[in-house]
C-alpha cells in the first residue's frame, strides 16, 4: 500500500443519545483531506472530518458509498489490499497514522475493530480474550492474564455467560454472544478507540438489541464508531451521524440533526428512502 417522494420514515432517536453533542467533547480522530484508491478507481474523495472522543459515531449511506472503506482507514486495515494507496493524513490524537515509519501493530492496539460477521477463532472463550493480550505483550502473569481476560468478558457483557465455560469451544456459543465475545477480544488490549463495521447485520433482534445496548454503555469510556445500514440503529445509538454517497461525505451533524432537519437535500432524500 502505498501512502500519500415517500413520507419521512418514524426515526426514534433515543433520548440518551442525544444528552452531549460532538461540539461539548474534544476530537479524537481527525481526517485531513483524504483519498483513497483501488488501483486506479478513487473511492473516496476528499474528504475531511472531526470525530469527536468518548461518543458514538455512526456512519450512513447507500451500499458502496465508500463507509466501511473509510472506517478501514482509521486503522490502517486497508493496507492489507494490494494497489491500494492513500493520500492525506488521518491524525488519532494529533498522530498521524499514514507517517512514515507507523508502528501499524501498534496502531491496531489502539484502534480496535469489530466486523460484520462474528469471527470467534476455533479457540476457547478464554484462548479468544487472551490472544490480543500475548500478541501485544500484554499477558504478565497468568493472575494477571486471568483478571485481563475477566475485565475484558465483563466490559463486552458476556462474563455472566460464559464465566463456567471458558475452556469450552468459542464456536459453541450463539450468534450474539460470538460477537460480544469479538468485543471482549477487541477490548482487551485496552484501545482508545473501537470501530464496528455493520456489527449486528447478522444478529437477531433480541442480540442486535444487546449490541446496542452494550455500545452506549462502551461509550462512557471508549471513541466509537459505527458503520450501519440500519437508520434505525443509527438514530438509536449514535450522538454523531455522517451521510457519505458515492465517496464523499456529504454531511456531518448531530444525530438529531441529521435525522429531523438535515442541511443537505441529498441527505435528506436518502433518509426520506426517495434513494438507498
Amino acid at each position: 500500500m502505498t501512502v500519500l417522494q415517500t413520507s419521512p420514515p418514524r426515526l426514534s432517536v433515543r433520548p440518551g443519545s442525544l444528552e452531549s453533542s460532538g461540539r461539548d467533547h474534544p476530537v479524537s480522530i481527525e481526517v485531513q483531506r483524504l483519498n483513497f484508491y483501488y488501483g486506479a478507481k478513487r473511492a473516496l474523495e476528499n474528504i475531511s472530518i472531526g470525530i469527536p472522543g468518548r461518543l458514538v459515531t455512526a456512519f450512513i449511506g447507500p451500499s458502496g458509498c465508500g463507509k466501511s472503506t473509510f472506517l478501514r482507514t482509521l486503522n490502517r486495515m486497508n493496507d492489507i489490499i494490494p494497489g491500494t494507496r492513500v493520500e492525506g493524513a488521518v491524525l488519532i490524537q494529533g498522530d498521524n497514522i499514514y507517517a512514515p515509519g507507523t508502528d501499524v501493530v501498534a496502531l491496531r492496539r489502539r484502534v480496535g475493530m469489530v466486523f460484520q460477521k462474528s469471527n470467534p477463532f476455533p479457540k476457547s472463550i478464554f484462548e479468544n480474550v487472551a490472544y490480543g493480550l500475548r500478541v501485544n505483550g500484554m499477558a504478565g502473569n497468568r493472575a494477571d492474564l486471568h483478571e485481563r481476560i475477566e475485565e475484558s468478558l465483563r466490559s463486552a457483557a458476556i462474563w455472566e455467560e460464559v464465566k463456567d465455560r471458558l475452556h469450552e469451544s468459542a464456536l459453541a456459543l450463539s450468534g450474539g454472544q460470538q460477537q460480544r465475545l469479538c468485543i471482549a477480544r477487541a477490548l482487551a488490549p485496552d484501545p482508545e478507540l473501537l470501530l464496528l463495521d455493520e456489527p449486528t447485520s447478522a444478529l437477531d433482534p433480541i442480540a442486535t438489541a444487546r449490541i446496542e445496548e452494550l455500545i452506549d454503555e462502551l461509550r462512557q469510556v471508549y471513541t466509537l464508531v459505527i458503520v450501519t445500514h440500519n437508520m434505525q440503529q443509527a438514530a438509536r445509538v449514535s450522538q454523531r451521524t455522517a451521510f457519505f454517497h458515492i465517496g464523499k461525505l456529504i454531511e456531518f451533524d448531530d444525530t438529531d440533526q441529521i435525522f429531523t432537519n438535515p442541511k443537505h437535500s441529498m441527505t435528506q432524500d436518502y433518509i426520506t428512502g426517495r434513494f438507498g
